[in-house]
């Protein structure tokens, strides 16, 4: 590759300048420039701490559809509720299994969206010695009745084999209630 030289050689000044002849400079102005236009951060449109009273909501298990009706229920336990997102928590931590779960949910029922799929894996057991049960799997039936996801939640329940089976938790959401 040819390397460009350091300077411009006198022939190229002269034939720049013979090119820019006949170009006006830009007027100069005293205005001064404008000040920045400064947005303030987005906020949601819900507050999820604010919803949240302990005695408002029941405990929530993974399986119970006592919050809903039996229809509903049937269809959602069954895995014929339209699944309108998913989340895949394969190779998190626990910390970053539960701020992707609180993020998820918070955002698909700002969308409006009421059925979702969440994937936590199965664990492995790997070692004869040592079995792990799957650490993000066993959390996530407490992480449910946290304060930041339990005020959008109707009901839980793990997910037909088709979906993931015994790694991964359909969830139901409340409707945006205008």
């Amino acid at each position: 590759m040819k390397r460009l030289p350091d300077c411009p050689n006198p022939q190229d000044i002269e034939e720049w300048q013979a090119e820019t002849s006949d170009i006006d400079p830009m007027p100069v102005t005293d205005e001064k420039p404008q000040v920045p236009l400064i947005i303030n951060p987005i906020t949601p449109s819900h507050n999820a701490k604010g919803l949240y009273n302990h005695n408002s909501f029941s405990h929530l298990m993974v399986g119970d559809t006592a919050n809903i009706d039996r229809n509903l229920a049937e269809k959602f336990t069954s895995g014929k509720l339209k699944i309108e997102a998913r989340l895949d928590l394969h190779g998190l931590t626990e910390k970053q299994a539960f701020e992707q779960v609180r993020d998820f949910i918070s955002s698909a029922y700002t969308q409006g969206k009421r059925c979702v799929l969440i994937i936590t894996g199965k664990g492995s057991t790997n070692d004869i010695w040592w079995e792990t049960k799957g650490v993000i799997r066993q959390s996530f039936s407490q992480w449910l009745n946290h304060i930041e996801i339990r005020p959008y939640l109707l009901a839980a329940t793990q997910a037909t084999p088709h979906d993931g089976g015994a790694g991964a938790f359909y969830c139901l959401l409340k409707r945006q209630r205008q």
